[in-house]
């Protein structure tokens, strides 16, 4: 169900799919929609005028004559929402980029998707989609949002890494124009660009020359994502060996840095670190406290809160979310979480 309609140059869209509960969406909003009933009788009336509109006509004590089309007694409740993104990396991951040559070989019948395709089928507003498509590193080619296959995001990350190192290079400082033109060999332009706009931050100089500087936390992240990603479970002080010697030199990892993407075990002997990726949860909050708690039955508010946080609706805090779905109790002087239903 769709459709739209101008309110001062802007449009209000109603999203969802046939089995999904409507959503009304704003260029930057999404709103829950909810039929309320009142006790007042509403009269509809074409063209009404407040008396504010009516100016002297209102003072004059003339009866005005209005033709009423119709009664309710009820009406559409708007109550912000978050916007429900998780279907978007789903319908992106069906179709991966996989870099030049791989395209060359894959099937035409593969789902390519436009943005107004996406805007078709996700609730979410257009200013929240496009957001998320910069999260989640997703690139437009030939028209289409893709989502690089991981591999290939790491091999195009190795490229850059490995001509800073190379070139002496600040991460700080890296030339866009020297880095195209060393690199475009291996790979297209555009996607050594988009390498740098998902690591870095784009800026320039006096001259008007561009650079980039790379994001040190989103590098260390992603390395740690590719050395977990076919473990099960990671000796923690092995992972954290291993971790600082994959990441290019210069850079420190930390722990702090996995928050959202990975858990460690510290009552295990030894302690073990493992990937959970908030993208990989449940959007519903109940289904997500649930999932949560079946992976640990009981959470400090330390490692339960980058998996909650996205939660959060308007006036609502991460303390608001655990207070109504979980049960707090100590242990060993430490507060912790459980679930407040059998599991």
């Amino acid at each position: 169900m769709k459709g739209g309609t101008n309110i001062n140059r802007k449009s209000l869209i109603i999203r969802g799919d046939m089995d999904e509960h409507a959503v009304l969406c704003s260029e930057d909003k999404t709103y829950d929609l909810k039929i309320a009933d009142t006790s007042n009788m509403l009269l509809i009336i074409p063209d009404c005028k407040t008396p504010d509109q009516l100016g002297s006509e209102s003072s004059s004590g003339h009866l005005i004559h209005c033709q009423i089309y119709g009664f309710a007694k009820s009406y559409w409740e708007l109550k912000r929402t978050r916007p429900k993104l998780k279907k978007l990396k789903k319908l992106l991951m069906e179709n991966q980029y996989e870099g030049p040559s791989s395209e060359k070989e894959r099937n035409s019948t593969y789902s390519k998707y436009t943005k107004e395709d996406l805007m078709e089928r996700i609730q979410a507003s257009e200013q929240e989609i496009m957001q998320q498509l910069q999260q989640i590193h997703a690139c437009r080619i030939e028209g289409y949002w893709r989502i690089l296959e991981f591999e290939y995001e790491m091999k195009l990350l190795s490229h850059v890494t490995q001509l800073v190192d190379s070139e002496s290079w600040s991460f700080s400082k890296i030339p866009l124009a020297i880095c195209l033109q060393e690199l475009e060999i291996l790979e297209p332009r555009e996607m050594i660009e988009h390498c740098l706009n998902c690591y870095g931050k784009r800026y320039t100089n006096e001259a008007e020359e561009v650079f980039y500087a790379i994001n040190e936390d989103e590098v260390c992240k992603s390395i740690a994502l590719m050395l977990l990603r076919n473990a099960v479970k990671f000796n923690l002080s092995e992972f954290e060996e291993v971790w600082q010697q994959s990441v290019p030199e210069g850079m420190s990892t930390r722990l702090d840095q996995l928050k959202g993407i990975a858990l460690v075990d510290r009552n295990s002997r030894p302690q073990v670190i493992f990937q959970l990726n908030v993208e990989d949860l449940p959007e519903n909050i109940q289904e997500r406290f649930n999932s949560l708690f079946s992976i640990r039955a009981k959470w400090t508010e330390e490692d339960i809160a980058p998996y909650i946080q996205g939660l959060c609706g308007e006036k609502q805090t991460i303390g608001t979310l655990l207070t109504k779905y979980a049960r707090s109790s100590m242990q060993n002087g430490m507060k912790v979480f459980s679930s407040r239903r059998p599991i």
